[in-house]
């Protein structure tokens, strides 16, 4: 009798990922003969365990903190996940180990869901935070033809690397100048861990930005963040990063178990429900 088909999530912690609850709904939903889990891995055991994904009974799998930069190196990864400089996603094909960023695609189909023509006559885009989530921000505001994309970073540094990879379209600002970017933004794109549950807030005001502006919070502890309160009450397209976590999913299980899953309202109503059960 053969094995169902089995996908898991590795990370270091992996106990708060919802990416189980994702993928189950999914595979209960298309009927699917498979299985979704957790895998908690030390970063010492990650590459032993990746090369033997298909002896543990996996087709592929999804990795978190702290594995993503190394599942880059010790895959064949794509242009996404190259240009982010981490994989998220990994597949076997034909005894190939592949890879890709999802957050790319989870961030723009966001976007397009939840803000329909946010890139419409989009000339200016203020992106906050230069880690692993901004480059998959930056990668896909390009990708999606953005002339202007300003990134702003407390460690220039960062930002320098980030600039020096992507080019000219990417513009760096500091910190104090946020205030007199807004005005010129249509979007604006939180991917730092301010204003996370646990972590310092993100004290910024909005009043410069346009009427018609568009703000992302990748953020989704909480679900509601205190920048996504401030652009409602200016009556502001406001995008939760909750969406990014759910559209980002669909990727991964395409390339699993061979079906393209939806994001729907049910969907997104579990994944809300654990999230404040917790």
């Amino acid at each position: 009798m053969p094995q169902p088909k089995a996908a898991c999530v590795i990370g270091w912690p992996v106990g708060h990922s919802r990416s189980p609850l994702i993928h189950n709904y999914w595979i209960k939903q298309h009927g699917l003969d498979a299985e979704y889990r957790r895998e908690a891995v030390a970063p010492e055991q990650f590459k032993d365990f990746i090369a033997h994904l298909a002896g543990r009974g996996y087709v592929g799998a999804n990795v978190t903190v702290p594995h993503k930069e190394a599942a880059l190196a010790l895959s064949e990864p794509d242009d996404r996940a190259r240009a982010v400089g981490a994989a998220n996603t990994l597949w076997l094909d034909g005894g190939r180990l592949r890879s890709t960023n999802t957050d790319v695609e989870g961030f723009i189909g966001n976007l397009d869901a939840t803000a329909p023509g946010w890139d419409r006559g989009l000339q200016s885009a203020l992106v906050l935070g230069a880690g692993g989530a901004a480059r998959a921000v930056v990668f896909g505001l390009l990708e999606r033809g953005i002339g202007r994309i300003v990134l702003v970073n407390r460690t220039a540094e960062r930002a320098a690397a980030l600039r020096m990879q992507f080019g000219d379209r990417v513009m760096l600002a500091r910190w104090s100048d946020l205030d007199g970017l807004m005005a010129e933004a249509g979007l604006l794109v939180n991917t730092t861990s301010l204003g996370m549950a646990g972590q310092p807030s993100l004290a910024i005001d909005l009043a410069r930005l346009p009427a018609g502006a568009v703000v992302s919070d990748l953020v989704y502890v909480p679900l509601e963040t205190a920048l996504l309160a401030a652009a409602r009450s200016r009556g502001l397209r406001a995008v939760d990063g909750l969406g990014m976590l759910l559209h980002q999913a669909g990727g991964g299980f395409q390339h699993w178990f061979g079906v393209r899953p939806q994001v729907t309202e049910a969907l997104r109503a579990l994944v809300e429900a654990d999230l404040i059960s917790k």
